[in-house]
Parts: C-alpha cells; structure tokens; sequence
C-alpha cells in the first residue's frame, strides 16, 4: 500500500476528503435534530407552553426518525448519498426555519416533528463511507463518521445558548435555532459539489428493489417480517405517550385511528416484502449471491441495547445525578456531559478493535463490558462518591460507543447494494431502544432502569454467539451480467 492510500486522519484528499466531509454532514444534522435542547426553557418561555407540552415536543423530536432511517436507507441505495445527503439538509433546513419564527405549540410541534427526518443522515454516510474504504480500515472509518457526526448534540449544547445572548432578548433562541437551518443549507451545497459517491472507476451496486430490502432464503424471509414488528410497536409506544392514558395530547378517536393506521401500516410494510421477495419460495437463490439475514437481525439487537441505551441516558443523567447526589442542576449537567464526551474516541476505538481483532470478538467483549457497566451503574448510590459515580459512567460509556463503533464495523460487509438499507433497519433498533428504555423508566427506579438495560445487554451477548464472523468476499453483479468480488476479511 503507497503511503498516498494510507489512513492519514489529518489528510483532506481522496478518501480522507469523504470522510471529513461526511462526519461534518451528520455533525450538522445532529445540531440540528437537537438545536432545540439546551434552549428549551426559553423557548417553553416564548410560546408559552406546559409542563406536558414540553414532554410533548421532546417525543415528537424522534417520531418521524424511526421510519425515516427506513426509508433514507432504501432512498440511499437506489440513488447514491451524494444526492440523498444533499437533498436532506436542504429538506430539513425548512422546518428548522419555521421552528424558529413559531408562534405557537402547534406550528413548534409540526416543525419538531418534521425535523426528526434529519435523523436519518447517520444512514447516509455508512454506505458512502463504505464505498471508500477497504474493509481493513472500514471499522475505523465508520466509528470515526458516527462518533465525531453524534458530538453534534453537544456541540449545539454548548455554542447554541451562548448564541442567543450574543443576540439577546426573548427572541435570541430563535436566531441561534435560525442559524442552524442556514448552516444545513449551505453544507448541502459543499457537500453536493465535493462529494462523489464512489472513487473512480468503482461501480455503485444498487438493489434490484426500492420497496423492502432483499432477502435469499424462505427463513431469511420469514425473519425480515419478524424484524419489521418492532418498527411498528415502537411507533405505536409514541402514539400511547401522547394518548389520553398518558400526556392526554390526543384525543381518544384520534389515538385509536392512528393505532389501525399503524397495524395497516405493518401489514403493508410485510406484503411488500413478501412480493419483492417471493421468488425465493419457489426459486432457491445460488449460494454465491446468498447472505444471511440473520446477521441483520443480531446487530439490529445489538445497536437497540448499546445506541438506544446511550439516548435514554443522555436523556436522564443529569437528573440522576441531581437527585442522588444533591446537586445543582448545572454541576450536574457538566458532569453528565462526560458520557457524550467519550463518543469522541470510544465510537472510533471500537471501530479500530474491529479492524485489529476481528468484528465478532470484539463485539463479545464489548457487549459483555456493557452488561457489566449498566450493572455496576444500577448499584450507584448517594454512598458513593461523586468521582466515583462519574468515573463508572465513563467507563459504562466507553462500552456503549464502542459497541456502536463496533456493529457498523460489520453492517457494510453483509451485502454492499445493501448497505443503507440494513444500516436504515440497524440505525432505526437504535431509537426503537431509546423509546422503550425511556418508557420503562417512566415506570420504575434509576436502579432498576439500570439493570434492565444490563439484562437486554446480557441477552444481545447470548444472541451475538450465534452471529458469524465476516469472511471471504460479497458478490455483486454488474449491469452487464459479470461478476465483481469485494473482499471483507
């Protein structure tokens, strides 16, 4: 390898161009997804909103993120992440703008709502990166994309109040959340006129199928449809938060009508996975173009304890430091900050180890890390010493990214034409965790919150043994009939 090829961090040509320039667009798109957090007192000020109101917000914020990874994913294959990356900041500059000039609940809730689709950026970038990198570096890469793109909600934590009393008055957050759609808009058109979708030369494979992701065996198929309920219940789970049994923001017919439309939804989602895949019922597909969906469904598990959890507790650790320990709400905050702060390295570190020791290993030992971390987490107490507390959530952290680091070390080596559809399925198990950990803590103690993570951790290590190790190479065909082998070990 010439050292022109080499993984130079600090180099911005060639492939390290693609990588900068994609980390930047998921930085962006994660400042703007949560432009709205560390302002949300002044803006509950402003438009004069309740205490369920502002509940309200924060669920609607994540909604529209569960089927938008779905769908980008499959947008993403078929017309490359150039275009897709391009067309969703520019998308999601528009509601960021009516977020800000808001007068109302209502107008704030659409936006809000609307604003979740950029979410789905993260699902962009792991097929472009994939294009780009060999598979020995690929892990490094990735973690590097995904854990340098996600410090953009603490960036936006940071900078973004200080921005509205650099402009002050009552209307300061609206300009600092103003200026983030400005900073999506421009990028969108960098990132178009810098970015191709694959180096020269190179040939981007697309699926046969825009409408459910692909499948090569009768089991296979039956296991997609399986994996697909989840989808469903955790949207499900959200309308059941706003509903009258919960913060009573919809009314009981509206509940119940969007309940049918999910199940319709469900029902829609599997039949047209069933026809794009009902040739395998009758046509058994050539081993050499087989993959096996299993490993699909193990690191969609996998990416719902370790990223679902680090939502959920981003979310409610410094709380839990106020509460158990007695402190004021900034002291706590600052030192809550701490768990985000490890994405810088963990999430690239994990990535490394899987390019170093082997994707599966790795994942064991960072899956078993988690189990022992969230425990260790739930035994926390006002006994201990805060430094004490503090350094268990680092180290809890430091599992947690790194296992994300390390399940998008394998997503680009199960199928390449199908990279931003299982990274779309994968990414969306990450906000389905979010959604469930956060409602199982509705209803129980930090302890028990804790331990629960630790045991659907513990069962994602069971799981993880029967997941295969990547080896030899993916097949794909060009439009010509040939065949290209793309190594992956």
């Amino acid at each position: 390898m010439s050292s022109l090829d080499r993984f130079q961090l600090f180099s911005f040509s060639g492939k390290m161009k693609i990588l900068h320039l994609s980390w930047v667009a998921f930085f962006i798109t994660f400042v703007v997804w949560f432009n709205h957090a560390p302002l949300l007192m002044a803006i509950a000020d402003s438009l004069e909103m309740s205490a369920a109101e502002i509940k309200t917000l924060l669920i609607i914020n994540v909604a529209l993120t569960i089927p938008a990874r779905i769908v980008v994913g499959m947008l993403t294959d078929r017309y490359g992440p150039r275009l897709v990356y391009t067309y969703l900041l520019v998308f999601c500059s528009l509601p960021c703008f009516l977020f800000a000039v808001a007068d109302s609940f209502t107008q704030a809730a659409i936006a809000r709502f609307l604003i979740g689709f950029i979410g789905a950026g993260f699902v962009i970038g792991i097929r472009l990166i994939s294009e780009w990198f060999p598979y020995n570096e690929l892990g490094m890469a990735e973690g590097i994309y995904g854990g340098w793109g996600n410090f953009g909600s603490a960036a936006a934590a940071f900078t973004l109040p200080t921005i509205a009393l650099m402009f002050g008055g009552d209307d300061g957050w609206r300009y600092a959340v103003g200026l983030t759609g400005v900073l999506s808009l421009g990028f969108a058109i960098m990132f178009y006129r810098q970015v191709a979708d694959t180096p020269k030369g190179s040939t981007y494979f697309k699926p046969k199928h825009l409408g459910s992701i692909e499948v090569t065996s009768k089991g296979d198929l039956v296991l997609l449809m399986v994996m697909k309920v989840p989808l469903y219940a955790a949207l499900a789970l959200l309308v059941w938060k706003l509903s009258p049994a919960a913060a009573k923001m919809l009314s009981v017919e509206f509940t119940l009508s969007l309940y049918a439309f999910l199940v319709i939804l469900c029902f829609l989602d599997c039949h047209k996975a069933w026809k794009v895949n009902k040739t395998v019922l009758s046509q058994p597909v050539s081993t050499l173009h087989q993959y096996k969906f299993k490993q699909v469904a193990i690191l969609n598990i996998l990416y719902f304890a370790t990223f679902g959890s680090e939502l959920a507790v981003i979310s409610m650790l410094p709380l839990f430091f106020a509460e158990t320990f007695q402190l004021t709400p900034v002291i706590a905050g600052m030192l809550a900050s701490a768990y985000a702060f490890m994405n810088l390295m963990s999430r690239p570190g994990g990535g490394w180890l899987s390019d170093r020791f082997g994707r599966k290993p790795v994942l064991l030992m960072l899956t078993a890390g988690l189990v022992v971390g969230y425990f260790l987490m739930g035994m926390v107490n006002s006994h201990w010493p805060v430094w004490l507390a503090v350094v268990a959530a680092m180290a809890c952290s430091f599992f947690v990214q790194s296992g994300e680091g390390a399940v998008f070390a394998v997503v680009p080596l199960i199928k390449r034409r199908l990279t931003g559809q299982i990274a779309g399925m994968t990414g969306a198990y990450g906000n389905i965790g979010a959604v469930t950990y956060l409602t199982i803590l509705s209803f129980v103690d930090y302890a028990t919150f804790f331990m629960v993570i630790s045991g659907t951790a513990l069962v994602g290590f069971i799981i993880l043994l029967w997941m295969d190790e990547p080896s030899g190479q993916i097949t794909e065909i060009h439009e010509d009939g040939s065949v290209e082998f793309i190594n992956v070990a």
